[in-house]
């Protein structure tokens, strides 16, 4: 992952407003809502995992060794959902040329770390974090049958 693009600068930015910047800087890398909701799903179905493993590329939210299956918890925002109306909001609003390449760049690295892990022998499974608030059972279900079916 080394030759791939870095992601741009904040540099000589200014936030829409302070309180977007509070939001945006509020934002946690592991542990957030949606990440504890799946988690506490999964684990009510008996699966047990390693939290966020800094050995595997793109540290996974979560991680079941024993099936090779890694799991992403991807915001909604932050990975680019429904990227075609997305990015157009993005463009026409503040810092409209910083915040679509900083979303297309996280798109692209989510795309490589998944290449990565395929690579390694792992199945990666990525579940949006509205899905999760909305479905857990489902998003925990799907999971759980990838982990069993590899076992």
């Amino acid at each position: 992952m080394d030759d791939v693009e870095k992601a741009p600068s904040f540099k000589g930015l200014k936030p829409a407003s302070s309180r977007t910047s509070r939001v945006k800087k509020a934002n946690r890398a592991s542990d957030t809502m949606p990440e504890v909701i799946l988690r506490r799903e999964l684990w009510r179905l008996g699966l047990r995992y390693n939290k966020c493993p800094r050995d595997l590329p793109g540290k996974p939210d979560l991680a079941f060794r024993r099936s090779k299956v890694a799991v992403f918890c991807d915001g909604d925002f932050w990975h680019g959902r429904n990227w075609a109306t997305l990015k157009e909001k993005l463009e026409n609003g503040t810092n409209s040329a910083y915040w679509p390449a900083k979303i297309a760049r996280n798109i692209q690295r989510d795309a490589t770390v998944n290449v990565l892990l395929e690579q390694l022998g792992w199945q990666v499974i990525r579940v949006w974090e509205t899905d999760v608030k909305r479905h857990p059972e489902v998003a925990a279900q799907v999971i759980s049958n990838a982990v069993r079916s590899r076992r």
